[in-house]
């Protein structure tokens, strides 16, 4: 039984040590895990965006400068002026607009911007006029000026904003990109030409080629209608992406998004270009995103794991350091029960069960001299109380016997009979009763009805000693005359009446009034007078008396002459019936006095059968009774 309960110890220790260091490294690491997943995800989307913005923040600047080169020619009057020509001009006429304009704009142009390839001004009625950048230039026809108009009507904004296309006038040969815009003539508002410049894309594609975003990682451009403008594999230029990523690109706004659009699951991020409206995209496979977290989830399980053994080992250790003094102490308690007062060893180290054990030993040597002192005063009181005996014996041989007085009174009785003195013969008849029943010690609980007859008897002799006839009214009903109550306690709180109440002698509107009734979870009887009263010192004192719960001494004020004072019934209430119950005081200074006996409600019983005790007829009823 004992190494049972060892092992349980031990193993609800070892439980509860493993299910802290569990949970404790379980919130540690989804804590650490989680924070560090949204940290390096964080880290991740912040060098996409600050890569993208680089991109876009560089491809609006070298837009710019075109830019500024399309609004020279805008601007200029003779570029309108060409614009508003007729369709049948003369040839001189479209060489001197030509000439003009290559030596006011275009030379410039190639000055400032040495990789623009081809610069064209190109009107609705069909005036165009093509400057090349060094190479060969081609020679178009009327034809292929018409069909070039359709194409840029149908690829440009009506409204004159730039336009950014992968097309290019001069055919087949390096990848161009075209910045066109719609332009106005001189003498009208509405839209009569075009004017272009294209660039060769690989110009552009210097500003991006030092992004570096690691393994299967790639930057891209896609233009409005969803075409790629630049890729960081040729092959894929000129292509359209998937309607898919179009759409999560378009929901995502500038958010990091993920998707499989492209067949893996990838990262975008995207920003938009104010000059060209292109989406500047840059792309990174997910495992990428995802190998730091899970490397430090590796590195967590390896961490969590030898420090989980760790933790077990030392769990181990430290269980065994509770259960083996736990253990021995245990072993000493089962010598101890089979009277074997044996002293456990200290362990070396001190704690609170180095304490245990410490106390324990006392207690055992503490117990084995008390064992000898009880032994040995066991010896003593045997033959103390054979003393005792033998003295209450020769003391019973002197005492005298009651029965004795009870005959010394019958003759007295007898006495006065012959010398007809009827009243020594009630006086002693009242007594000798009264003496019969206070020295009955058989029955401590007694009905109310006995009490009430002992105070029948004891008014007699009162109407004596006063020297009048004085009634007390009885109000106590029929059916709680059998009730159970202590006895002697009522006769005496009616002979403080007259000692106390009545002190200066009883007067003709003097009264006292016994009442009896019944609460939730017992009954009371009461004496109530309308004598001189307490004062509320005299009452305080009285009460204070009575909460001690404690027999009065002989002298204590507020004894009676009996011998038995109020604290003492109050006590003897107590004693018999419980210490919830006992006497209650009410009193007002020349108002009068009401003591109240609270006794548990019991069922009524037989009157005891005593003989003298109980007369032929007792008066109650609830009416006055007449004492006397």
């Amino acid at each position: 039984m004992m190494g049972t309960i060892r092992i349980q110890l031990r193993v609800k220790l070892l439980i509860s040590f493993l299910v802290v260091i569990l949970l404790t490294l379980s919130a540690v690491g989804i804590a650490f895990y989680t924070i560090s997943a949204r940290q390096l995800e964080q880290s991740a989307e912040n060098q996409m965006t600050q890569i993208v913005n680089n991109a876009v923040h560089h491809t609006n600047l070298y837009l710019s400068s075109y830019q500024r080169s399309m609004v020279a020619l805008l601007s200029n009057l003779s570029v309108k002026k060409y614009i508003d020509l007729p369709s049948d001009r003369e040839e001189y006429e479209n060489y001197r607009y030509m000439t003009d304009i290559r030596d006011s704009i275009v030379d410039p142009v190639w000055i400032r911007n040495p990789e623009i390839s081809a610069l064209y001004i190109i009107g609705y009625n069909g005036n165009a006029l093509y400057y090349f950048n060094g190479g060969t230039e081609p020679s178009f026809k009327s034809e292929d000026t018409t069909k070039q108009i359709e194409y840029f009507k149908s690829h440009t904004d009506e409204s004159g904003r730039l336009t950014i296309i992968n097309h290019s006038i001069q055919g087949e040969g390096a990848p161009m990109l075209t910045l066109i815009r719609r332009i106005r003539g001189l003498r009208s508002p509405e839209m009569k030409g075009f004017v272009g410049i294209e660039v060769k894309s690989e110009e552009l594609s210097t500003l991006w080629k030092g992004i570096d975003l690691g393994p299967d990682s790639y930057f891209f451009i896609v233009d409005d209608k969803g075409r790629i403008q630049y890729h960081t594999d040729p092959s894929k230029v000129g292509k359209a992406i998937s309607g898919k990523l179009a759409g999560e690109m378009a929901r995502a706004g500038t958010s990091m998004f993920r998707s499989s659009a492209e067949g893996s699951k990838r990262a975008y991020i995207s920003r938009k270009a104010d000059y060209s409206g292109w989406n500047l995209v840059v792309s990174i496979p997910n495992s990428q995103l995802v190998k730091p977290l899970e490397t430090t989830r590796t590195l967590m399980f390896i961490v969590a794991g030898l420090t989980f053994l760790c933790a077990l080992f030392l769990a181990s250790r430290f269980g065994k350091s509770i259960t083996n003094p736990i253990r021995s102490l245990m072993k000493g308690m089962s010598q101890t029960e089979k009277g074997n007062w044996e002293f456990i060893p200290l362990p070396k180290r001190h704690d609170e069960i180095t304490e245990l054990i410490v106390r324990y030993n006392l207690m055992v040597n503490r117990l084995s001299e008390l064992v000898d002192i009880v032994y040995q005063s066991e010896l003593k009181n045997r033959e103390m109380q054979a003393e005792r005996q033998k003295a209450e014996f020769q003391s019973l041989q002197l005492q005298i016997n009651p029965h004795f007085l009870y005959n010394t009174l019958e003759t007295v009785v007898c006495y006065a009979v012959i010398q007809d003195s009827d009243e020594i013969s009630e006086i002693v008849g009242a007594l000798s009763y009264m003496l019969h029943y206070s020295v009955r010690t058989n029955l401590e609980e007694i009905t109310v009805a006995n009490e009430l007859k002992h105070v029948m008897y004891f008014m007699v002799i009162i109407n004596h000693r006063i020297g009048r006839h004085f009634e007390i009214d009885m109000r106590v009903r029929p059916e709680l005359l059998l009730r159970k109550m202590v006895r002697l306690t009522l006769q005496p709180l009616v002979e403080n009446v007259f000692q106390h109440a009545f002190r200066y002698g009883v007067e003709d509107h003097h009264t006292i009034m016994i009442d009896a009734g019944e609460e939730e979870d017992g009954f009371w009887v009461s004496v109530e007078d309308n004598g001189c009263g307490m004062t509320p010192e005299r009452l305080s004192e009285l009460r204070a008396k009575l909460s001690e719960n404690r027999l009065a001494d002989s002298d204590e004020e507020g004894k009676l002459k009996s011998g038995i004072g109020v604290a003492n019934v109050h006590r003897r209430i107590q004693l018999v019936f419980g210490e919830e119950y006992g006497l209650t005081v009410e009193s007002s200074l020349e108002q009068g006095t009401r003591m109240f006996m609270r006794m548990p409600r019991s069922a009524p019983k037989t009157l005891e059968k005593e003989p003298g005790l109980l007369p032929s007829a007792f008066p109650g009823g609830g009416d006055s009774w007449q004492a006397g």
